[in-house]
């Protein structure tokens, strides 16, 4: 597997984890979320990923109102960045174990067109589709994403010209992404983020992510990130396999041990690394091109 020689950086800004009580750099509010990704983009990151969450709160939100802020205030600033907005909210389910058809605090589930009306309303370069069910961490946290409303979810996605990004956390939900490709409910180029080191889905082991690799079908773009500490070593270790990066604060918050990083610094130390590999930042406009998007309008 060639080395990546013109790499696309991700930033996934904020994420929906209980973060924002860990570290003063997490942005909350929409105009802090747009801040962050301007700088970001300033920093080399070509695409960043967003998520929104409640401004008195922090708590994740699904406020097409706190979307379309987001995105206005980074159109209107003029940088030239590709908008990925997560279209995974709405998945959570927390059971009692005792008792598991009653939902506990925490359940945000509704189904699979439910999870699309900021997509709808803003037509971004890129929304999220989580390609499967998963045991999300200890507990009785479960994230819900069935057959059915995959594909119900690909078909509007595809519907309304965005590109879908395959949200893979365990090799059979990359199974079932390349069947939505066999059915016709996605367009090529197929574009995947494989994430590992997410409990209980795929492990941060390169061995586990060199599979998953090649299960790819042929012609698709990729990512890979994992998680905490684990960070920067996967930009290196997806640029070496082929593939492009994810960092942010969504991911992990520290530059090093003790030292809470900002966005921008994490990309900063993303571009370090892609440079010292042989390899250079993709622009926004290259990575359209390389993730069949829509020019710059």
């Amino acid at each position: 597997m060639p080395v990546n020689q013109d790499v696309i950086i991700t930033c996934a800004l904020t994420g929906a984890g209980d973060t924002v009580g860990r570290s003063p750099h997490v942005p909350v509010t929409p105009e802090q979320i747009a801040a962050s990704a301007v700088e970001a983009a300033g920093a080399g990151a070509a695409v960043v990923h967003i998520h929104v969450r409640e401004p008195e709160t922090g708590a994740p939100s699904r406020d097409p109102r706190l979307y379309r802020e987001v995105v206005e205030r980074i159109r209107e600033s003029g940088t030239d960045v590709v908008i990925n907005l997560t279209a995974g909210m709405g998945g959570d389910l927390v059971i009692d174990p005792q008792a598991p058809l009653r939902r506990l605090p925490g359940t945000d589930l509704v189904g699979g067109l439910e999870r699309l009306p900021h997509v709808e309303e803003l037509l971004p370069d890129i929304c999220t589709l989580d390609c499967g069910s998963l045991n999300f961490g200890d507990g009785s946290n479960l994230y819900v994403s069935t057959p059915d409303m995959l594909r119900t979810g690909a078909k509007r996605i595809r519907e309304l010209g965005v590109r879908p990004e395959l949200e893979i956390f365990d090799t059979g939900q990359l199974w079932f992404a390349k069947q939505l490709l066999a059915e016709g409910l996605l367009d090529d180029p197929t574009v995947f983020q494989l994430c590992m080191g997410i409990p209980w889905g795929a492990p941060a082991d390169p061995g586990v992510l060199q599979s998953m690799v090649n299960m790819l079908p042929t012609g698709a773009q990729w990512a890979s990130f994992a998680l905490g500490r684990m960070q920067m070593p996967w930009v290196a270790q997806s640029i070496l396999l082929g593939g492009h990066v994810r960092v942010g604060l969504e991911d992990n918050l520290y530059l090093g041990k003790g030292v809470k990083a900002t966005n921008a610094q994490l990309v900063e130390r993303a571009v370090r690394i892609t440079e010292s590999l042989g390899s250079r930042v993709a622009t926004p406009d290259e990575a359209r091109k390389k993730l069949g998007l829509r020019p710059r309008t």
